[in-house]
């Protein structure tokens, strides 16, 4: 029988509860770190979409044109990322089954690749606005210079704090192929952008100006991707050998009974983790 490829795995599925669990965090404070990054964000993006509105000279034009740029596309993201997380954090912790474990096994991988963009986008974000956009000259609004450093720094400190904090695995290699998708569809966006409102988003993206050097930065900033998702993933090698393996910090999990029920991770036993009790 030929397997079908859109099952996403027979496995069972996350069950030590890696996505919803910390080595060092409970899981209520877990789910409280996330939900206030979340909060942040949010607010972030809403204050600066009404600044701009208020601010524009076009009727919230400048608002509009937010949706249009890759800052501020990873920014809602991450919003909408530690949001989610939050959640299913929440249920872990209150009822020891996380709700992302009652989704069908499709939402499930869409998490886990939503994970990953996660640890890397931001970023890539933070590198090419820092190194490339930004004129090296402090910001004398106030309002501008945190804007900048809560999308631009801010940013990659939220994914840090998901590949130290939680419990995690390393993403799948064939996510890299998902990052460079979604990294194709943001380039066709900016371009139609440009034939729609009549600017580029970034002014390396314009043919114009920077001719055949286009090409270097958008092969450039894709090689960067899988550049970092490789230190992603072995950031969270890392984390994984040394909590668990060097210092036993299995992690902390939901349940007040300090049994623990033990159950195998992969098919064949190789390896058995506490569902329920704190280690």
């Amino acid at each position: 029988m030929v397997p079908n490829p859109f099952k996403f795995g027979t496995d069972l599925w996350d069950p030590s509860h890696r996505f919803e669990t910390s080595w060092i965090l409970s899981p209520w404070a877990l789910f409280f770190c996330r939900a206030l990054i979340s909060l942040y964000a949010f607010t972030t993006l809403i204050f600066v979409l009404a600044y701009q509105c208020i601010n524009s000279p076009n009727h919230c034009g400048a608002s509009q044109a937010q949706f249009s740029y890759f800052t501020s596309l990873t920014y809602w993201g991450i919003a909408f990322y530690f949001l989610f997380a939050a959640l299913h954090t929440f249920t872990y912790a209150r009822t020891g089954r996380p709700l992302l474990n009652r989704f069908p096994r499709f939402l499930q991988a869409l998490h886990s690749a939503f994970y990953t963009t996660i640890v890397v986008y931001p970023f890539v974000v933070t590198i090419v606005y820092w190194a490339r956009l930004y004129d090296g000259h402090w910001y004398k609004v106030t309002y501008e210079g945190w804007s900048n450093i809560s999308q631009h720094a801010l940013n990659s400190v939220f994914a840090f704090f998901e590949i130290v904090i939680p419990r995690t695995d390393t993403p799948p290699p064939l996510h890299i192929l998902w990052l460079i998708f979604l990294l194709a569809l943001y380039l066709a966006l900016a371009y139609v952008t440009e034939a729609t409102k009549g600017f580029y988003t970034y002014d390396f993206l314009d043919p114009a100006k920077q001719k055949g050097w286009v090409a270097v930065y958008v092969f450039g900033i894709a090689i960067g991707c899988v550049i970092l998702f490789g230190v992603a993933w072995g950031l969270i090698k890392l984390r994984k050998w040394v909590t668990e393996s060097k210092f036993g910090m299995e992690g902390k999990f939901a349940g007040v009974k300090k049994e623990k029920t033990m159950i195998d991770r992969e098919v064949g036993g190789k390896e058995a983790i506490p569902l329920r009790g704190e280690v």
